[in-house]
């Protein structure tokens, strides 16, 4: 799975780690680089970046499972071949328990192949998803699941998708920000609030190798020198088109600004703005994974500038957001190098630390929800009292075995956590072809918030007989846990299910019903690719299911196109307008 679109490779910093072997914390093999000047720039342990995994010791077993590799560096672009491995990827799809409804192939129904983000409003008993990408976006109608039209594409294809320059559908440095939609009750009308991120490429700015933060002081002063908005957006929606939106806010996370609402988007800010999808229900709090400034840096991530905390804000007036509270761990800020040299990470120069996704609530605060959760990459999980969110506070920690390459942990599907004290803990993977450990989903229980204890993990996924495979590695690509959807999915989460886009395992739903008896209850594996599916895509297969749980109905996204899927693990699908419009805050 590659993070970047095309061939913007990190094959530098690949070669660079082909002669380093992983040293213990505070021993070196080469001096620190005294190239990066930047002093947010963190080389607190010595380079001891991963070499190359050894050939001979992962891959297939004589049981017919595979071996993965215990460490491996960061190469989001090669694919690697193993004996076992399929020589071309699979044109075939696979399905148990479900049945497919409709699929929808091509450009219109790919914004992008790597990544997109969902939601869905309904307006005029009308139901319409969103799909998107920053420039890259399309608003579908799918009341009728069957017949769905497309009524809106967004692009910046002309201006060969250069975010620094306005067309028809984008002024310049503006796009579609990760977003939630809610209904907000004070307007009477759907809030989006939209992030607005950093990009974090700096081989995009630089006029030379290499493409890392370490060694390239002149990539990270272009990249932070850059011109945007870092922070949030708030839009009403009235319909389901763009030119429906009306902005009511642009907010600043730079904690260095004066006025958050009066920030300059034309010149360059501090952080990484907010990350994903934000956290809000439509009532009075919000919660947002963000680095508030470039002082939050301790990250090993090599094209990565910030280790993003939390912040919580009052939304009581949508158009005037307030500020409440900001959190981070020990060792993410410039200075806290002490709490830093403590993990096992660091000097790896591999590992994403810091948050990718929001807080995770499995009941809303105004609901009397209290506690959140925190999936912090390297740093592991942490348990948060947010209660009082003008005071978020530490309940308790859990680190969770080192699994490098790859994310390590952004997403916990909270879904189960009322009923069973269960929280499911996952990252994903970043290669091709299993070479990285397996990312594991976690069942964590926090009944016992202050103690986090793992109690087992989800069974992994292995193909059908019919494939003529014996684990999905060989089957090509990326092959691994994504995500659960968002809690933005329309409908109330059925309890002891879980769906997970699984890259080149499709759609894998569990039934975690028995927490002690997890077990795979239906699935739905795609083929690998379409007729316009990019050659360089082909590995990046099933990369998120979005689940209409009021109609039944889950959403595969693939990299050529979108499937609606039925099945009587979700229950009998409604394949017409929903009975009524979906609002978080009537649930």
């Amino acid at each position: 799975m590659r993070l970047t679109r095309g061939t913007t490779v990190l094959a530098t910093l690949v070669a660079a780690a082909a002669t380093a072997t992983l040293l213990a914390p505070g021993t070196s093999a080469t001096p620190v680089a005294a190239a990066a000047a930047d002093p947010d720039v963190r080389e607190v342990c010595a380079d001891r970046r991963p070499g190359p995994a050894d050939p001979g010791a992962y891959g297939m077993q004589l049981d017919g499972t595979f071996r993965h590799p215990a460490l491996t560096p960061v190469d989001e672009e090669s694919d690697h071949p193993f004996p076992g491995r399929a020589d071309q990827y699979d044109t075939r799809a696979y399905i148990r328990n479900m049945k497919v409804e409709a699929a929808y192939e091509g450009a219109d129904f790919t914004p992008d192949y790597f990544h997109t983000w969902q939601n869905v409003v309904d307006f005029d008993g009308r139901r319409y998803l969103f799909q998107y990408d920053r420039s890259e976006g399309r608003v579908y109608d799918i009341t009728d699941v069957r017949k769905v039209e497309v009524v809106e594409r967004l692009s910046r294809e002309d201006v060969d998708g250069d975010e620094t320059r306005a067309n028809g559908d984008w002024a310049a440095h503006d796009y579609w920000g990760a977003s939630t939609i809610q209904w907000n009750r004070k307007l009477g009308a759907y809030v989006m609030v939209q992030s607005f991120e950093s990009k974090r490429q700096i081989s995009e700015l630089s006029d030379h190798p290499p493409l890392d933060k370490y060694d390239n002081p002149d990539g990270v002063r272009k990249l932070r020198a850059k011109p945007g908005l870092k922070g949030f957006k708030v839009y009403r929606l009235d319909g389901p088109r763009k030119k429906d939106w009306k902005l009511l806010a642009t907010v600043s996370t730079d904690s260095t600004q004066k006025d958050p609402l009066r920030s300059d988007p034309a010149t360059a800010q501090q952080g990484s703005g907010s990350i994903d999808v934000p956290y809000w229900t439509g009532e009075k709090y919000m919660f947002l994974a963000t680095a508030p400034d470039d002082t939050y840096s301790g990250t090993e991530y090599p094209t990565n500038l910030h280790s993003a905390g939390y912040q919580s804000w009052d939304m009581s007036d949508p158009a005037h957001p307030r500020l409440l509270d900001t959190w981070h761990l020990p060792g993410q800020r410039t200075g806290e190098d002490a709490a830093y040299r403590q993990n096992p990470r660091c000097g790896n120069r591999t590992s994403w630390m810091g948050a990718r996704m929001p807080l995770f609530l499995p009941k809303p605060v105004e609901k009397g929800g209290r506690y959140a959760f925190a999936a912090m990459g390297g740093y592991g999980l942490t348990v948060l009292d947010v209660s009082d969110p003008a005071h978020m506070r530490t309940v308790g920690h859990l680190d969770l075995p080192a699994s490098v390459a790859g994310t390590e942990g952004d997403n916990i599907d909270v879904s189960q956590y009322e009923k069973t004290g269960m929280i499911y803990y996952s990252g994903y993977p970043l290669t091709e072809d299993c070479h990285e450990p397996y990312k594991d989903v976690y069942q964590i229980d926090v009944r016992d918030p202050a103690r986090p204890r793992v109690v087992g993990t989800l069974p992994r996924p292995v193909p059908p007989k019919a494939s003529g495979l014996t684990d999905y590695c060989q089957r090509r690509g990326s092959f691994g846990p994504k995500r659960t959807g968002y809690y933005t999915n329309p409908g109330k989460h059925d309890a002891g299910l879980l769906g997970y886009g699984f890259y080149n395992a499709g759609v894998q739903f569990f039934d975690v019903s028995d927490p002690a008896a997890p077990e795979i209850s239906a699935y739905f594996v795609p083929k690998a690719y379409g007729r316009d599916t990019a050659e360089y895509a082909y590995g990046n297969q099933t990369h998120g299911v979005y689940v209409e749980w009021d109609r039944n109905i889950a959403w595969a996204l693939t990299n050529h196109g979108i499937y609606a899927l039925s099945s009587k693990v979700l229950g009998k699908p409604d394949l017409d307008a929903p009975a009524k419009p979906f609002r978080a805050s009537e649930f």
